[in-house]
């Protein structure tokens, strides 16, 4: 059965809800602005140090008076409207969701099960910080309304591009190839998604709309390059609206004849041969990003601009989730004045979705209802004609320094909860593909202090790519926890320069946040012999042991994101899976 677009049971219970946020909107508008006016984030003050000095003391002053007069006019306006808005939410279900009615059905299922017995499929996550205006200034980044847009066209600016893969697997060769020197051609082509698999050109050659079929055969150079042309490119520009592609590029993509530039190489400097995955800093989403997690979408308005600009490419969203108001209800003894701010976006139809609030927040993050979403997606059908499906998790952790046992519990709320989920959902005629869980979990593997984070059982039953061992990453593991303070700094200002920053370990140490130390003792990183990463808190795991026995799944790149520099205080991970299935018992 599909979801229902709107949250609450009926359309009269649906209006009822939109007129008491429409009388507490102006109350809360104002103190959001009468908040934001009095905070400035670096990058204003660093501007104001062009104007004069009396300016901003005459901004903050007049400000601080004419919001906090709104304030309090539209008090006794907020006040009604929270008797009418806060009882409603016991009926509220805890997500509202998109769907994009696709041009064909096949648009929306993966037809690589059905034709080869094997599919790519990515993944991406990252923490926005789209707090309303006011807070956000506190983590030193403002403009939320504008940062929501922005970042969703960032978004679909890489994930619209062809997916190419340049690995350098030479030892010797640990460098790069940047766009302006890539041995590739460049594709004027913006399809996006493993959706559209059904229309490939012969293997070797890829459509492009102004220059026919260009081959891409594979070839190795002196230096140890190797190119392989990957299936995500050979699709039919056609297919892809004209307005994603005109809209999404900029000069740093283009050249004189507005061409797009080949993605950077795919870092493995010598160490695939060590069992670790292809893995690179890219100023570029990943191409054809099959789901999308975000965290930190707590302010409604930025959520809907997000939803605007992401719909063309991801068919079903669902944002605004999680619970408000008294929790549980008709209870005072949590009251939730914010959302979970988890923003899930899929290119495939989602067939179930649950939400799990975390009872044991404290302090102010009790005041958002962080949890657990966890989803069930339709992929398709394999070659024997039963459905193909998958399973996703986001989740937002507790936090505050120094709580590991909350974030504990949570874990063990988590891996109980989709355990659950996947019971009830589970269908015998069905085939699993994946099993992910990503999201904001705010503990890392290296600092002293996550000790217990780092030892749950959880990483006994989900994979972290990164990840050598309680306490150890893999050697070639960059920090995603960006210090709030420098967000604005030179080094970090550009895709291209946080690109440049992150591949260099000594500028790390200065723009990553680095491991907390265990309390009364003091730290000791990195050990001998090995690189400095920083704190890691933004994870994609994925499990092989809940999908179908026929599946086997490889890792075919990791990827951390530059390209929202400025625009968040995290780096985005992007992971993807490569999946085949032995079709040939399949029905035992």
């Amino acid at each position: 059965m599909a979801l229902q677009a709107s949250p609450f049971p009926n359309e009269f219970v649906a209006c009822l809800h939109a007129v008491g946020w429409a009388l507490i909107l102006p109350c809360f508008w104002s103190l959001d602005q009468l908040i934001a006016v009095c905070k400035s984030t670096t990058l204003e003050q660093t501007q104001r140090q062009e104007q004069e000095c009396y300016l901003h003391p005459l901004k903050v002053f007049f400000g601080f008076i004419l919001f906090f007069i709104l304030f309090l006019v539209t008090a006794p306006l907020a006040f009604l409207g929270f008797l009418l808005w806060a009882p409603l939410q016991a009926c509220r279900r805890p997500f509202c969701y998109h769907r994009e009615i696709p041009s064909t059905a096949e648009r929306e299922t993966h037809r690589g099960f059905e034709l080869v017995g094997k599919a790519s499929f990515g993944f991406a996550t990252a923490n926005l910080c789209l707090l309303p205006e006011g807070l956000a200034r506190f983590n030193n980044l403002g403009n939320t309304q504008h940062r929501a847009a922005t970042i969703g066209q960032h978004i679909v600016q890489g994930i619209c591009r062809p997916h190419i893969r340049i690995f350098i697997d030479s030892p010797s060769s640990c460098g790069t190839l940047s766009p302006s020197n890539s041995i590739l051609p460049t594709a004027n082509s913006s399809t996006y998604g493993s959706t559209d698999r059904q229309a490939q050109p012969p293997v070797g050659s890829y459509s492009d709309s102004a220059e026919g079929h260009v081959s891409i055969p594979k070839s190795k150079s002196s230096d140890g390059v190797v190119c392989e042309p990957c299936e995500d490119t050979q699709q039919s520009f056609a297919e892809t609206p004209s307005h994603l592609f005109n809209s999404n590029q900029n000069s740093n993509q283009q050249d004189k004849t507005g061409h797009r530039s080949a993605p950077r190489a795919l870092l493995s400097q010598g160490l695939r041969q060590q069992g670790n995955p292809p893995w690179e800093v890219s100023t570029l989403f990943p191409a054809n990003v099959d789901i999308l997690c975000l965290e930190e979408v707590f302010d409604k308005r930025a959520a809907k601009k997000l939803t605007e600009v992401l719909k063309p490419v991801f068919g079903h969203i669902l944002y605004d989730v999680g619970v408000y108001a008294c929790q549980p209800p008709c209870r005072c003894s949590s009251f939730k004045f914010f959302n979970s701010g988890l923003f899930l976006a899929s290119r495939f139809p989602v067939l179930e979705a649950q939400y799990h609030w975390f009872p044991n927040s404290l302090g102010e993050d009790a005041l958002a209802a962080k949890g657990l979403l966890s989803v069930k997606v339709l992929i398709g059908k394999n070659q024997k004609q039963k459905k193909v499906v998958g399973y996703f998790n986001c989740t937002h952790l507790h936090a505050p320094e120094g709580e590991g046992e909350v974030r504990c519990e949570q874990l063990n709320m988590v891996t109980k909860w989709i355990g659950d989920f996947q019971a009830v959902n589970g269908r015998p005629d069905e085939e699993v593909a994946f099993d992910v869980l990503c999201g904001d979990l705010n503990f890392d593997n290296c600092s002293p202090d996550d000790t217990l984070e780092q030892n749950h059982c959880l990483f006994e039953d989900y994979r972290d790519p990164c990840r050598a061992g309680p306490g150890k990453e893999k050697p070639w593991v960059i920090g995603t926890l960006l210090e709030q303070p420098t967000l604005y700094e030179d080094d970090i200002s550009t895709p291209e320069k946080l690109q440049r920053t992150l591949e260099s370990e000594e500028l790390r140490k200065q723009y990553i946040s680095p491991p907390v130390p265990a309390y009364g003792r003091p730290l000791v990183y990195p050990e001998a012999d090995q690189p400095w990463i920083g704190r890691r808190i933004d994870y994609i795991l994925y499990r092989e042991s809940s999908i179908s026995k026929r599946c086997k799944t490889e890792i075919e790149e990791v990827t951390f994101i530059t390209q929202l520099a400025g625009l968040t205080d995290h780096i985005p991970v992007g992971l993807r899976l490569n999946v085949s299935m032995d079709t040939d018992n399949a029905d035992e």
